[in-house]
Order: structure tokens, then C-alpha cells, then sequence
């Protein structure tokens, strides 16, 4: 199974294998969710897209996947 952590998944993956992680983009006001663009952007490139902090959010998605937020 894929880590969340890999730097080479890309946002469709996280959102269909963990589908609790959606909040979180929504949370942050993120287009990542139905973009058409998602099969090929990855977490990093979705944080500097939204000058995110990448440990931050990455943080928050892995909260979600553990069914903490």
C-alpha cells in the first residue's frame, strides 16, 4: 500500500485511497478537490502552488488519515 509520506503519490491517489484526507484540502480553501489537474500534481507541488508549509500540511493529512481531524 502507498505511504502518505511518498513524494511522488499524487493528489488523486490521496484523495481516493484516503478519501477523510478531502477535509483537509477543503479546510485550506484548496481547488485540489475535482481539479483536473490533481492526477499529476503532488503534495509538494499543491503546497507551493498555496504557499503551504509542506511538514505542516502533510501533518494535517496524516491527522485525518489517523482519524485525528
Amino acid at each position: 500500500m502507498p505511504h502518505l509520506d511518498d513524494p511522488e503519490l499524487m493528489l488523486s491517489d490521496v484523495m481516493t485511497i484516503w478519501p477523510q484526507t478531502i477535509e483537509v484540502f477543503l479546510r485550506h480553501g484548496m481547488l485540489c478537490v475535482g481539479c483536473l489537474v490533481n492526477p499529476f500534481h503532488t503534495v509538494a507541488d499543491a503546497c507551493t502552488e498555496y504557499d503551504l508549509d509542506e511538514e505542516e500540511f502533510r501533518s494535517e493529512l496524516q491527522c485525518a488519515v489517523d482519524g485525528q481531524g
